[in-house]
């Protein structure tokens, strides 16, 4: 009997979108005509959600007029704490033909989805003015409806930097540099037993850059951005796909790019509008099939991602915004909720 899986992929991937940053990654891999690999390419899709991920508050852009340079002045601390949500659904159709008769003797649609929480600490470091240190520090949690399993670990340790080059001029173009690391301290897909758990991190590294501009037109403030992200292998790997081992995966890079617009409806209250959307580039799987290298290539494909936000000022420095999301492609995700607020710390900043 020979087996044939279609995978009919619903939105998937999880990604919040920044107001100013762009969030490169959300890297697709597609289907393979190798069960192994398609597996393979299902999993590395699921965990490329956040290659890089920066909060970045509204407080910066709203700011910029009032002082020279709206990142972190040198010496101040800023730590942010995120809250967010995402769904996807996957609606696989397995079909088993008959290799004498060539008949359908079974066909079926398998409903998969997936419901991920996750929580973040974003830490910034005003190094000097026009320059800002940022890492962040995720947990995770999943359930997975088919496998009916679920996980809770350490995400990715992401490490950024942002950069201005030039002072904020009124009626200007505010333009931000940045650069970061995401690393691979979270459960790997790769690592796993594919058919009983979840992982938590995409497995490889990758580090992206890219640059921001943002233009405040009163009340409106317009902004965008643009990036590059590049992924390194994952080696030394050993994980049983099937009859094959999964020894080496070669993840393809990403350019992305999104804009926006931000509406100060008054001193207290703000929304904004964004669109994202991310080309990633064809991924490689090597496998060990008895000895004999195997070597599987995905497609390359499309993300983009339409994201509302309400931002509330609580106070003169401190705004909080609430975020809801829904991808426009297949490998998008369905539904992105979310949540971030400054945490004082006043009395851990130096000289405090």
């Amino acid at each position: 009997m020979m087996l044939c899986t279609l995978d009919v992929r619903g939105w998937v991937g999880r990604t919040l979108l920044c107001m100013v940053c762009l969030v490169p990654g959300v890297a697709a891999i597609a289907q393979e005509p190798e069960e192994d690999s398609a597996e393979a390419a299902r999993e590395a899709l699921q965990q490329r959600d956040t290659d890089v991920t920066e909060e970045s508050n509204l407080e910066e852009v709203f700011q910029a007029a009032e002082k020279q340079y709206s990142l972190l002045p040198s010496g101040q601390l800023s730590v942010v704490f995120a809250g967010d949500y995402s769904y996807f659904r996957n609606d696989t159709i397995d079909i088993g033909i008959d290799e004498a008769s060539g008949n359908i003797n079974r066909f079926r649609i398998e409903n998969d989805a997936e419901h991920a929480f996750g929580a973040a600490l974003s830490v910034d470091y005003g190094i000097w003015n026009n320059l800002t240190f940022n890492t962040r520090l995720p947990v995770q949690y999943k359930y997975d409806t088919q496998k009916d399993a679920s996980s809770a670990a350490l995400g990715d340790v992401t490490f950024g930097l942002r950069y201005q080059p030039f002072p904020v001029r009124p009626g200007g173009i505010n333009t931000t540099l940045f650069g970061t690391l995401s690393t691979a301290t979270g459960d790997s897909p790769y690592d796993i037993n594919v058919n009983s758990e979840l992982s938590s991190g995409k497995g490889y590294y990758s580090i992206g850059g890219g640059v921001s501009m943002s233009k405040i037109v009163d009340p409106v403030v317009l902004f965008g951005s643009i990036g590059y992200t590049m992924a390194f292998d994952a080696t030394g790997l050993s994980q049983r796909r099937g009859t094959d081992l999964l020894k080496r995966v070669e993840p393809g890079d990403s350019i992305s790019f999104s804009m926006g617009l931000a509406y100060a409806l008054s001193y207290e209250v703000s929304v904004s509008a964004s669109y994202q959307q991310s080309y990633n580039f064809v991924s490689n799987f090597v496998f060990d099939r008895g000895g004999e290298k195997i070597v599987a290539n995905s497609e390359d494909s499309t993300s983009s991602v339409l994201n509302t936000s309400l931002g509330l000022r609580t106070s003169s420095n401190r705004i909080i915004n609430i975020s809801f999301g829904f991808g426009l492609t297949e490998d998008s995700p369905d539904v992105l909720l979310g949540i971030s607020l400054p945490i004082d710390v006043t009395g851990l900043k130096p000289g405090a």
